[in-house]
């Protein structure tokens, strides 16, 4: 049987649908297309940052990782305490225990080396200390020193030099030839400070090994303790 015009018809596709198509191949197409932009420049970028990246590498050269390590925390060793009120208090005490007012000559013996002891002290420990009994320990020499540095130094010397146990001083205050007048200025202060000292005995005058008119020799209290006896020589 012969095919009629209508079946021809539906056997033909619809020119909508063809139309369709056509969009969906350009929509794919351009899709497509900007895929391959996109990956063009995304593969650019990372040529370019490849390409910086070993520029500076070539310009720098070989380098090394730091090690991410903490520093090491030196221990400080904390100062001494230092008791401050008590420094202030023994500076306080220094500058009042020793009186340029003080009148010593009652106190002083008669000879010409204005010797001095304790009430508690005999007689024989001058002696002594004239002849040298009593081996020095120490020294402070007062050369140079106005008055009032030389009366802070004397007081400070005799606390330690008792502090440390020691028995027997020599302090050098100098025969004067440099003083206006050629007079002994500290000589004289000298003895009126050491009297008033609660560490000092007795003293005499240097014997001429040992300083004779420029200096004197000063027995100090003993301390309580182990250091407390004194060094001395057979009599």
């Amino acid at each position: 049987m012969p095919l009629t015009t209508v079946d021809t018809a539906v056997a033909s596709p619809q020119p909508s649908h063809l139309q369709a198509l056509a969009v969906i191949r350009e929509h794919l197409a351009a899709q497509r297309q900007a895929e391959a932009a996109a990956a063009r420049l995304e593969a650019e970028r990372v040529q370019a940052l490849t390409r910086e990246r070993d520029l500076f590498a070539a310009a720098v050269g070989p380098v090394m990782p730091l090690r991410k390590t903490a520093a090491p925390v030196v221990a400080r060793p904390r100062p001494a305490a230092r008791a401050r009120q008590r420094e202030r208090d023994e500076a306080a005490v220094l500058d009042e225990s020793i009186s340029d007012e003080f009148d010593v000559e009652s106190l002083l013996e008669t000879d010409e080396a204005l010797a001095f002891r304790r009430r508690d002290i005999g007689p024989d420990v001058v002696r002594k200390l004239r002849r040298g009994v009593w081996a020095l320990q120490g020294q402070l020499d007062l050369h140079g020193l106005r008055r009032d540095e030389a009366r802070v130094q004397l007081a400070e010397f005799l606390r330690a030099s008792a502090r440390a146990g020691l028995r027997c001083v020599r302090v050098i205050h100098g025969k004067g030839n440099g003083s206006p007048g050629r007079e002994p200025v500290l000589k004289a202060k000298v003895r009126s400070w050491l009297v008033q000292r609660s560490e000092v005995l007795a003293f005499t005058q240097a014997r001429a090994s040992d300083g004779g008119h420029g200096a004197v020799i000063v027995l100090l209290r003993p301390q309580v303790g182990p250091r407390s006896a004194p060094t001395s020589q057979p009599d």
